[in-house]
């Protein structure tokens, strides 16, 4: 069972041991009033069997767990002869992970021979996972047939012709596998059903089954994988549209900053629009359409509450349509915030086709600030207590005070506008409120708590700042989203501090000078580093650190020690953020998500004494390795 990273399913389900049990005891009591009178059969096997039908034909099952473990069901099963392996599986989505799910399914076939048939659920479980689909049929480890990895369907099937010979001569030829068959004692505890008979109806039409029809299937010249761009875009854009048609809710409401994480949020659900657009377009009568027509208000309801389609069924005539019922936008500037900023929100949110609002803050501010100046008083004590920001001669306290009420304004007006919207266009409903935090912000906790990190959903709370920067380049070309070329090339910042003026004196409103890598005091490609590292490599500290020694080893050793003590340092410190994180899609394996896929404490010794301490002696000894390497390579250059 699956009892790792996101799974627990030991909390409901308890493992099956066959060696527990006698064969005599292998027989389950079936109800009476459902197979006793209809079909004549009181007992069944249970365990870990495979079914053997009248023409010799074997098929068996293993669980999805099971494929990703040392001692396979499959490896068992392919040796006691059964040609038909199923696997329904429920294998959720990450980034780059489908390259090594096929890959455990083609060595499987093709170490052991065989039919693989793959079957993976599709769709939100109704929390931070997406399960990605992509069924698949693998004959002695080929690929005979792939469904898309990202659909709106629920339901996708695919089918392959298979010649059942070609899989014993393949077997035949490998004699290793024969003679690790013929050791097998396995075999006795597997049960044929003996009581089981495979019914076929009479078909009308004879052609179906004729020679032409039952040609074998040619394997696929190639699979289909997406690049990592393309998943980080279309897997959450699939995970939103799940949970807008099963939530009630009538669409999403996005604080839309100009920045890169709120572009992307903005073109995954622009994303989102386009297929459904292009599904509805093509399959007008479908649930999907349907749920469309639902969530934006195309349908009507009687007397009693039951919902009714309009005469003429609506179909949308662009994706930008469907953006404009089901995304708002909204850009909640400050003085602190930059034309260029401004300008990249208007323009993404008219080429995705948003209902896009602008506001100031300010007035918000200076009455919150107000509150707290009465309260405690200006002068009190013949001190100033209106706090200032440090470029205006305050402490890093007031500083950080005014940054993060910015901050959490957004977050209320958020969800004032998430409730109103809809009424002010005469429709009912809500709307979902969609965070814009990635993992990189939430490992290192530059976010303010209680800002706009903090929503319903968040769309790429598992996805790194460097892939989100490549989706952003891919969905420019892909739906021809321009601006967010400019959004990339644009630096990072917050635009909570005030700008710095020019050289004439005035302030620069083009662009900020408050950037988000010098605030945190390191790269993302960094935090990246350090983020597998730690959750992926369990490395705390000092293990961190021998293993960047060498990875980094153009750096002096303390100029790599004083990275990862202060990676450290600001991941404790902020781990309590995790406790209220937004339930984000899971993307990545190194994600800090608190609540399903990292448990840990979120109160640590901030100062790591210990391991600090042994880093320090490390590097005494390595600064002493450096020097000596630095000398050697000076010596030969001379040389």
């Amino acid at each position: 069972m699956a009892d790792g990273g996101n799974y627990r399913e030991s909390r409901w389900f308890t493992a099956y041991n066959n060696q527990n049990h006698h064969e005599d005891d292998q027989r389950v009591l079936l109800p009476r009033h459902l197979f006793e009178q209809k079909f004549g059969q009181r007992y069944a096997p249970f365990g870990s069997n495979y079914i053997q039908c009248g023409d010799g034909t074997s098929i068996g099952i293993e669980s999805c767990e099971e494929l990703w473990t040392p001692e396979s069901t499959h490896i068992d099963l392919a040796l006691q002869g059964v040609d038909i392996i199923g696997n329904g599986s429920g294998s959720h989505h990450e980034l780059r992970k489908l390259d090594a799910r096929i890959n455990l399914m083609l060595n499987a076939t093709k170490k052991c021979g065989g039919v693989y048939l793959y079957a993976n659920q599709r769709g939100c479980d109704g929390g931070r996972l997406y399960y990605d689909g992509c069924a698949m049929i693998i004959c002695n480890g080929k690929v005979l047939a792939q469904a898309s990895q990202f659909d709106l369907a629920d339901v996708q099937v695919i089918t392959a012709t298979i010649d059942l010979e070609d899989i014993r001569s393949y077997r035949a030829s490998i004699p290793s596998l024969g003679i690790q068959a013929a050791r097998k004692e396995s075999r006795k505890q597997c049960l044929s059903y003996d009581n089981v008979y495979l019914i076929f109806a009479e078909q009308e039409n004879e052609d179906e089954y004729s020679d032409k029809n039952r040609i074998p299937t040619k394997p696929l010249e190639t699979v289909k994988y997406h690049s990592p761009e393309e998943e980080c875009c279309l897997g959450p854009a699939c995970w939103l549209w799940d949970f807008l048609r099963r939530s009630g809710a009538s669409g999403f409401f996005l604080p839309l900053s100009g920045g890169a994480d709120s572009s992307a949020v903005a073109a995954i659900v622009g994303s989102m629009c386009v297929m459904l657009f292009e599904y509805t377009k093509a399959n007008p009568n479908s649930q999907v359409a349907n749920d469309l027509r639902r969530v934006c208000h195309k349908v009507t309801e009687d007397q009693d509450g039951v919902q009714q389609q309009q005469k003429k069924k609506w179909v949308p005539e662009s994706p930008q349509e469907i953006a404009n019922y089901v995304l708002h936008t909204c850009f909640m500037g400050s003085e602190n915030s930059s034309d260029a900023t401004k300008n990249r929100a208007a323009s993404l949110a008219l080429q995705v086709g948003s209902y896009h609002h602008s506001l100031q803050i300010d007035l918000v501010v200076r009455a919150l600030l107000k509150v707290f100046e009465l309260t405690i008083g200006i002068n009190k004590g013949g001190r100033n207590f209106s706090p200032r920001f440090i470029s205006q001669g305050g402490s890093m306290t007031e500083d950080l005070a005014l940054q993060n009420i910015q901050a959490r304004i957004r977050m209320v007006l958020a969800y004032l506008f998430a409730q109103l919207l809809p009424w002010t266009r005469g429709r009912k409903g809500f709307l979902l409120v969609l965070g814009t935090a990635n993992v990189d912000e939430g490992l290192r906790g530059y976010m303010t708590k209680y800002d706009c990190s903090s929503a319903d959903l968040n769309p790429i709370g598992g996805i790194s700042k460097g892939d989100l920067k490549r989706m952003l380049l891919w969905a420019n070309q892909k739906y021809s989203f321009t601006v967010l070329k400019d959004v990339v090339d644009a630096k990072p910042t917050a635009e909570l501090r005030p700008m710095m003026t020019n050289n004439e004196g005035t302030e620069n409103t083009d662009d900020h000078t408050q950037t988000d890598e010098e605030d945190m005091g390191m790269t993302y490609d960094e935090l990246g580093i350090f983020g597998r590292l730690r959750k992926i490599e369990l490395c705390g500290p000092v293990s961190m650190y021998r293993k960047l020694v060498v990875q980094w080893s153009h750096l002096q050793p303390k100029i790599v020690a004083e990275k990862v003590k202060r990676f450290f340092y600001y991941y404790s410190v902020n781990r309590h953020k995790m406790t209220t994180i937004t339930p984000a899609y899971h993307a990545e394996g190194y994600s800090p998500d608190d609540n399903r896929f990292d448990l840990r404490q979120f109160l640590y010794n901030t100062k790591w004494t210990w391991q600090f301490n042994i880093m320090d002696q490390l590097v005494e000894r390595d600064e002493k390795s450096f020097v000596k390497k630095d000398e050697i390579k000076k010596q030969f250059k001379n040389d």
